[in-house]
């Protein structure tokens, strides 16, 4: 397990092979219970490739000096990701 933000991370390899490839990180927040969203892609092993970027928002807390997870939203498209930005943005324009 994680004893910092930074060392977060949702890449996962199985049998040799880099199952979950992590292309970028954003810390959201640090603390006792942290906030990260990750920008990753899955491997195809039918294909013989990675998959199309997809995105997941993870929370951690820390316990015992780890970071475990505790939750997570996957965001599986480009076209579900504009949607909540766009969302978000209606919302905060109103303020």
């Amino acid at each position: 397990m994680a004893e910092t933000v930074d060392e977060l991370t949702v890449t996962y390899e199985d049998g040799g092979i880099e199952t979950v490839k992590e292309l970028d990180k954003k810390v959201l927040t640090k603390g006792a219970w942290a906030t990260v969203m990750f920008r990753y892609q899955d491997w195809d092993r039918a294909k013989g490739e990675y998959g199309p970027d997809k995105y997941t928002i993870r929370r951690y807390q820390k316990r015992n000096g780890e970071y475990q997870q505790k939750s997570k939203f996957n965001i599986s498209s480009k076209e579900q990701a504009k949607s909540i930005i766009a969302a978000l943005e209606e919302w905060i324009e109103k303020e």
